[in-house]
């Protein structure tokens, strides 16, 4: 009898990815858990975000261009420095968040041209953020501010990338994968620390982007997702810890042993945990990572990326995506 693993669809990372996204978007940076369940319940479809947001720092938020090269805000920038304002506003039920929709740009740009290229990548990426009404999203993470600022002040877009140490800068790597996987592993783990490190310098997060690559096509490769965790995560989370954790609610181990903020040291972690319980379960995966709140969309990079790769994502939550899948 033939025992070998069932081939894995390199899409599928990306799939889950915006999936998980996706279903996060309403409840994106809800730290007070009951509002999140009083404003949404049980977190078990795509639905659409309201205002208000209870958690919302967008009132205490701001950005200034410096000139038309570092103008990214456009007509969203009225709402920035209300209170109650929902990051996601203006999106629908099953739409992505700004980065997964950069994301899904990036695969289709690889996967039309033939190849990786950071330059043709940021040309893409400087026309998508300076032409109004491309993406529709009120909130613009740290990452994008401080590369516009800095191409607004004439550095060279290679050089605008700054020291961001958020989760948000693993939002492109399942895309990379799913775009790349022919090029092996080498190869795309190459690719990933050029294409994170236009946007995310601080060693921690490219160190982040490495280990989830190299998870990424071990899953390919046919090692089930708690056995790769736990031989390519070590310096993230012991396995130790992670059975510990796993007998526990998810709300009490992020929360009270790991943040659910957006910093790469505790968020990278967190995700982690979340993929390593649900290694059996997509939907559940991605609705667990959706209920603990903070910065769930980014996390779903990691938890929907790795489940769906290992699982398959299941046609009715990709149907629930409000864009297909780029061709490609």
């Amino acid at each position: 009898m033939d025992h070998r693993p069932t081939p894995r669809r390199p899409v599928d990372a990306l799939l889950g990815s915006l999936v998980a996204d996706a279903l996060a978007m309403p409840v994106h940076w809800y730290y007070d858990r009951a509002a999140l369940v009083r404003d949404y319940g049980e977190l078990d479809r795509c639905q659409p975000p309201r205002n208000p947001h209870p958690d919302s720092i967008l009132w205490r938020s701001s950005y200034q261009a410096l000139n038309p090269r570092g103008e990214i805000l456009h007509d969203q920038a009225a709402y920035w420095g209300q209170r109650g304002v929902h990051y996601h506003q203006f999106l629908v039920a099953g739409e992505n968040t700004l980065n997964f929709q950069l994301a899904r740009l990036l695969y289709a740009q690889i996967r039309t041209e033939g190849g990786y290229d950071p330059d043709r990548w940021l040309a893409t990426y400087q026309d998508f953020m300076l032409t109004p009404g491309r993406h529709r999203d009120t909130y613009v993470e740290e990452c994008h501010r401080a590369f516009f600022t800095n191409l607004a002040r004439g550095l060279p877009p290679r050089r605008c990338g700054g020291e961001d140490i958020h989760i948000g800068g693993l939002a492109a790597v399942p895309a990379l994968f799913a775009a790349l996987v022919e090029t092996g592993e080498d190869g795309l783990r190459q690719a990933v620390q050029a294409h994170v490190g236009l946007t995310h310098r601080h060693p921690k997060v490219l160190a982040a982007a490495d280990t989830l690559a190299r998870l990424l096509s071990a899953v390919a490769q046919g090692e089930d997702i708690r056995p790769a965790v736990e031989r390519l995560a070590t310096d993230w989370v012991s396995p130790r810890r992670l059975a510990q954790w796993a007998a526990q609610s998810d709300l009490e181990v992020i929360g009270a042993h790991l943040s659910p903020a957006c910093y790469i040291v505790e968020a990278f972690p967190a995700a982690l945990y979340l993929t390593w319980k649900y290694a059996d379960d997509f939907a559940a995966g991605i609705r667990a990572n959706a209920q603990v709140g903070g910065d769930s969309c980014h996390r779903g990079a990691v938890v929907g990326g790795l489940l769906g790769l290992a699982l398959g994502v299941p046609e009715a939550w990709q149907a629930q995506l409000n864009n297909p899948l780029p061709p490609g």
